[in-house]
């Protein structure tokens, strides 16, 4: 359901998001990682990706990359003026 309105609606991220979640949430992780770096390409400021891309990454054990993604969403957080998100990622790449 959620593919069909991704298809629907490409230019809406939220969708994208809610796969990637439903994937990560039904331990797909490398398909939940999948569709997290497609929607951070595809929107570039959708600023809730970034945490939980950095989880995914986590929970596949590839740290460096989390970092990676946790400081790409640091430096969005303060493009965008999201300080909350910017401390919730702060506080996971200081955890990794």
């Amino acid at each position: 359901m959620l593919r069909a309105f991704i298809a629907q609606s490409p230019g809406d991220p939220f969708p994208r998001y809610g796969l990637a979640q439903e994937l990560k949430n039904t331990g797909d992780l490398q398909g939940a990682w999948t569709e997290f770096a497609g929607l951070m390409e595809a929107f570039p400021d959708y600023v809730p990706a970034f945490l939980h891309a950095g989880n995914t990454l986590v929970a596949l054990a590839r740290r460096d990359e989390a970092r990676a993604v946790y400081e790409r969403g640091i430096s969005v957080c303060r493009r965008v003026g999201d300080m909350k998100t910017l401390g919730e990622i702060q506080s996971a790449l200081d955890s990794v």
